[in-house]
């Protein structure tokens, strides 16, 4: 990266969109991917670095701990000390996403709510996947979403179709994630053919239920319970169809809990061995990234602002990945950065297992495959940072048992404290960040959790266990700020040069770095503002299991 980006790249963008809009059978969802192919040049060689990292502390204000921790079992990234230092090479010292400081207010005032209302509640999914069964199957990208989302989903959380996609319920990481900052989301996991099969290789639901209940006791019990005291509830689980104790009472019968991990798993994946912290190889997961309805449950609209995938395609043993950790480590403090191998077509992938690919909004609000660099975007958060647990992010943090299968849902969901901690996350979150956002640009939230400057933690209470409320009391916007968020970003739609950045903050960002000069946050541990416990991992109160919904 040299110099500031070409403005004619967004030109560029923008052209190919509105030339295609209007003519569904001429939509062709890879143009923008072709135009960057055949120009082979990336822009922002460091777009893994998101900018949420060039926010300014003012020595108290830290966001950082919650991606940024100490060593947690497998995750050997050990970079709390981010908080306190900015480890970017000279190249990085530059903030590249530059649309934080573009002022949209008139872009904003010239949209009507009853437009942006219609056009958050139309589909851009299936016209989509229509899209791309229209090209020549060499011409597809390696991932064709096959996701039927109108058929939707049963009370368990398995896709209708057959397509063996489940959803699940899980707490929204704290910050971006919120609704309040922008965009409702739903997470989708789906298990190679194997751990969905009999000895045989016939299909058995029984079979897949139980692999997914391992998987998630794999994934998301905290590393503060050894592998003999996982005690994760689960669904009713049939132990006879696998063959094994999974509840420890001796015996083969209908299993509600896993309280120690089994060797490995069921059905015609009884081959492959259960590591915790690990995903077994073929995992996939599909993200929606979704506006906001005022008017939808928990504010999801129906349009997408992207569709984001994941596949685990290699796996580490645990000698390499601690090299692989020690690299990156080494590279950060030598001013390299990791690499990432693949294009927009084969998605690209990180040297720790994964594969992403993702598709956004063009300037005309149809979905098409983003480019290289915009795919690199999402890479930073997924590879090699301190809080994840093998890449991810949402099943670690899934509702436990029978009441987290099943389509995104916050209704009954309680502010539930970190793994080990005695204060409810979100509440420590608002008071560790000194805003709802990392920027602290979030006017409604500021306004709400901190008059007069100060956190007040009981305008937060309600959410707590036992506070009689859920997480939509603090983190689901007005139903004015959710329109302003929905018209924010349309506006940046229209810009198309998402290699400048995608947060559209309704207002010019006040608290970021445009250029950083040294190599201090201004978070100092002696002060008390950085901080080693962060744990993505929850301990969800006993009743959240059966909590509810509505």
């Amino acid at each position: 990266m040299s110099g500031a980006h070409p403005r004619w790249r967004a030109a560029t963008l923008v052209a190919v969109g509105l030339l295609l809009a209007g003519c569904e059978s001429h939509y062709d969802p890879l143009a923008a991917a072709r135009v960057e192919k055949a120009r082979a040049h990336i822009g922002n060689v460091l777009a893994h670095i998101p900018p949420q990292c060039y926010t300014q502390t003012d020595g108290v204000a830290n966001p950082c701990w919650v991606c940024h921790t100490a060593k947690n079992n497998r995750n050997a990234a050990d970079d709390w000390q981010l908080q306190a230092q900015y480890q970017l090479n000279p190249i990085g010292r530059t903030n590249h996403w530059t649309h934080l400081f573009v002022d949209r207010r008139q872009a904003i005032a010239a949209q009507r709510d009853a437009d942006t209302l219609t056009y958050v509640r139309h589909d851009n999914y299936a016209p989509l996947r229509a899209a791309l069964q229209r090209l020549p199957e060499k011409q597809r990208p390696r991932w064709v979403p096959d996701l039927d989302l109108e058929a939707g989903f049963d009370a368990d959380g398995f896709a209708r179709d057959g397509s063996a996609w489940r959803a699940f319920r899980y707490k929204p990481f704290p910050g971006t994630f919120w609704p309040t900052n922008g965009a409702t989301d739903d997470v989708m996991i789906r298990l190679p053919a194997a751990f969905r099969q009999r000895a045989d290789g016939s299909k058995a639901a029984a079979i897949y239920r139980i692999n997914l209940a391992i998987v998630e006791a794999a994934i998301a019990v905290p590393d503060t319970r050894p592998d003999a005291a996982l005690d994760l509830p689960t669904e009713p689980l049939d132990e006879r169809a696998a063959g094994f104790d999974l509840d420890g009472d001796g015996r083969l019968a209908i299993a509600t809990r896993i309280h120690a991990l089994p060797a490995h798993y069921a059905g015609a994946a009884a081959g492959v061995a259960v590591r915790r912290y690990a995903y077994p190889l073929g995992t996939e997961f599909m993200h929606g990234v979704y506006y906001l309805d005022p008017q939808a449950p928990g504010m999801r609209a129906r349009r997408l602002k992207e569709l984001r995938y994941a596949r685990k395609i290699f796996e580490l043993d645990d000698v390499h990945l601690q090299r692989q950790y020690d690299l990156d480590a080494q590279e950060q403090q030598t001013g390299g950065w990791p690499y990432f191998g693949g294009d927009a077509f084969s998605g690209i992938f990180d040297e720790y297992g994964w594969q992403l690919q993702a598709y956004i909004e063009r300037a005309d609000g149809r979905l098409r495959l983003q480019t290289r660099e915009e795919q690199m975007y999402c890479m930073g958060c997924h590879s090699g940072i301190g809080i994840t647990v093998d890449g991810s992010f949402s099943l670690p943090r899934k509702l436990p048992g029978a009441a987290g299968w099943g389509e995104q849902d916050l209704a009954g969901m309680v502010d539930a404290p970190q793994a080990g901690s005695d204060e409810p996350e979100y509440q420590r979150y608002l008071r560790r960040t000194g805003g709802g956002d990392e920027y602290r640009a979030n006017a409604e939230m500021l306004a709400r959790f901190f008059p007069r400057g100060r956190f007040d933690a009981g305008a937060a209470q309600a959410a707590a266990p036992g506070g009689g409320g859920d997480l939509r009391s603090i983190i689901l916007p007005s139903p004015q700020r959710a329109l302003l968020l929905d018209k924010a970003y349309r506006a940046l739609v229209r810009e198309q040069d998402f290699a400048l950045g995608r947060d559209a903050l309704p207002e010019p960002a006040l608290h970021v770095h445009r250029k950083i000069d040294g190599a201090e946050t201004g978070l100092r541990e002696q002060d008390g503002h950085v901080y080693k416990d962060g744990r993505i991992w929850l301990d969800w109160p006993q009743a959240a299991t059966a909590t509810p919904r509505g």
